[in-house]
């Protein structure tokens, strides 16, 4: 399985805010309640870490109206990039 980061921006009302804690929190989702927020710190954004087969699967956990709006991210380790070095080397 490959790591992905999901970042859900959304408006910068306190009410938006709200709205996007409560649509996370409601979906019952284990990745979803587990968010992070940037909101107290000005960055009107969540931040989820899932692990799934594809971008495809990552977005298909998010709330319909997160989807298009929502940037997912394949994540790698340092010795992966390393690795992809070296293959290319040869």
């Amino acid at each position: 399985m490959a790591r992905f980061l999901i970042e859900l921006p959304h408006e910068a009302e306190p009410v938006a805010c709200l709205r996007a804690a409560q649509v996370l929190l409601s979906t019952g989702s284990h990745y979803l309640t587990q968010a992070d927020l940037g909101c107290l710190d000005g960055e009107h954004t969540s931040w989820i870490i899932v692990e799934v087969e594809s971008k495809e699967e990552a977005r298909r956990i998010l709330p319909p109206i997160y989807r298009s709006g929502a940037k997912i991210v394949r994540l790698s380790k340092l010795e992966e990039i390393k690795q992809l070095h070296l293959h290319h080397e040869k």
